[in-house]
């Protein structure tokens, strides 16, 4: 991922944790020239992201330690793998481990999550893509997790695409005045997606044209009723409380894309920690 984007978010987390005078701890207890030679392992297996954030904090606080990568992100991997080194003083060493790994286990996380949906539904056609539900102020190295994990990106913010939900179709009076004004303020290159709960609904999208249709909680037999119906005409996209479980029979409904708030909003991390080398 472009460094320019994300060495900002890593500077902040250092800047939040290391507060006003530093790590105090590791300042006391070890002395100012020893040296360390670390490995960042997995406690358990999964899909590695986040590695640039992580690497990165190391950097910043000392330019001079020496990382090096033994595993590339999107790679999965095993219980007891390393991923990385680390070698040069211990102190910078240690004040950035924590905002390190708080990056490393929580993109690999997502990456992990995404992964298990992706493996669920084989190989139909369906694409596991992720929402806007993202931790504030990390959702460019959430969803780079996402697509770590074989996932693929929905909007990264209001400004990307029209999604017309259903508190706008409620404000504006319905689907096709919703639709209307929409189509109205698009600019040429502005895709336009509604989200429907109904196949009235749907129909009613479908003849006004549109681009993407949001086909949200229904259950696999709605859903290959709907897709039918769409023929081919718009992106149909299955939402709504997906899991590992429910996904491969949403996916043989032939939907092109199964979003998912889960994986970024409720991913467990994926535990890796920092092991100093014998």
């Amino acid at each position: 991922m472009i460094r320019l984007l994300i060495e900002p978010i890593v500077r902040a987390a250092l800047a939040e944790d290391l507060g006003r005078a530093g790590d105090i701890t590791t300042d006391a207890v070890v002395p100012a020239d020893a040296r360390i030679d670390a490995v960042i392992a997995a406690r358990q297996p999964g899909t590695l992201a986040g590695l640039d954030a992580a690497l990165i904090a190391f950097e910043l606080l000392d330019p001079s330690l020496e990382l090096k990568r033994l595993c590339a992100d999107g790679a999965r991997i095993e219980r007891g793998q390393a991923v990385a080194r680390i070698s040069g003083s211990a102190r910078p060493v240690l004040a950035a481990e924590r905002t390190a790994l708080n990056f490393l286990c929580r993109l690999s996380g997502v990456a992990t999550a995404t992964r298990s949906l992706a493996d669920a539904i084989g190989n139909h056609k369906a694409r596991i893509v992720c929402t806007r539900k993202t931790t504030p102020g990390l959702r460019i190295l959430e969803k780079e997790a996402v697509r770590l994990g074989g996932g693929a990106n929905h909007r990264f913010g209001l400004d990307d695409a029209m999604l017309i939900k259903d508190n706008h179709v409620a404000m504006a009076g319905g689907v096709r005045p919703a639709l209307r004004r929409a189509k109205a303020a698009a600019g040429h290159l502005v895709k336009i997606e509604l989200e429907v709960d109904t196949l009235d609904q749907l129909a009613e999208a479908l003849d006004e044209g549109i681009d993407a249709v949001l086909l949200d909680n229904m259950g696999p037999d709605m859903l290959r009723e709907a897709v039918g119906m769409v023929g081919g005409r718009a992106i149909t996209e299955a939402s709504g409380r997906i899991t590992r479980e429910t996904a491969p029979a949403i996916a043989a409904a032939g939907v092109d894309l199964i979003s998912s708030g889960w994986i970024t909003h409720s991913a467990p991390i994926l535990d890796l920690g920092l092991d100093i080398a014998d």
